[in-house]
């Protein structure tokens, strides 16, 4: 995909580069639908339902679908490009039967109403700043802020402490208001990193007590 992304490759390589892609999908097709059969002798229908409704298993599915839709159907030019993007699910098939991985996914299991919380505060804080932005700088700059919907993506941008620079407050409130923002925005974004990573140790430290107790 990043290959074709460059023209005169794609140019002198094309039929190269589809032939190798057309490979690895049988590949994924056989084994998407070895393991659909593999649920169904385990548990019939509802075993098949199971796994075709999983997270792995919709990974499985998309990872392919772009790639024969595009064969047997007509598709406008800017959805398959998109559609296109979808070929890069395929990296998650490499984390299946990553130990590391689900080690992961169970520290992010543990405290998933934490980052629910977290989620609900940052949309808050930035619905909040949003608002209260608009009102100090639509005056001055009343293409920029037009209203708070166009603001969010100046908050946004605040609160993640990326500043692009595009939008920037130039009255002396917004100024004040913004500074008072982006010291907060660090903490917003700080909170989920460290309940993330206090969750991973713990598991971490967890399953090495489990394998010390086995031994």
């Amino acid at each position: 995909m990043i290959l074709e992304s460059h023209e005169n490759i794609s140019n002198l390589y094309g039929n190269s580069l589809f032939i190798f892609e057309a490979i690895s999908i049988y590949i994924f097709s056989f084994e998407y639908l070895y393991r659909v059969y593999l649920a169904f002798r385990e548990k019939k229908f509802k075993g098949v339902l199971k796994y075709v409704f999983s997270v792995y298993g919709l990974i499985d599915l998309i990872s392919i679908l772009p790639f024969y839709l595009n064969q047997f159907v007509k598709l406008d030019g800017r959805f398959f490009r998109i559609l296109r993007l979808f070929r890069l699910t395929r990296i998650f098939k490499l984390g299946r039967d990553s130990e590391s991985l689900k080690l992961f996914i169970k520290a992010l299991t543990a405290v998933k109403s934490e980052l629910k919380f977290t989620l609900f505060l940052s949309i808050l804080t930035i619905l909040f700043s949003a608002s209260a932005i608009y009102y100090l700088e639509n005056e001055a700059q009343p293409e920029k802020f037009s209203s708070i919907t166009e603001s969010i993506w100046w908050a946004t941008v605040s609160l993640a402490t990326v500043g692009y620079g595009d939008v920037y407050p130039i009255t002396a409130g917004g100024k004040i208001f913004a500074s008072i923002i982006s010291l907060i925005g660090i903490g917003v974004v700080a909170i989920p990193t460290g309940i993330i990573s206090a969750s991973f140790v713990e598991e971490i430290h967890s399953q090495r007590r489990s394998k010390n107790r086995d031994n």
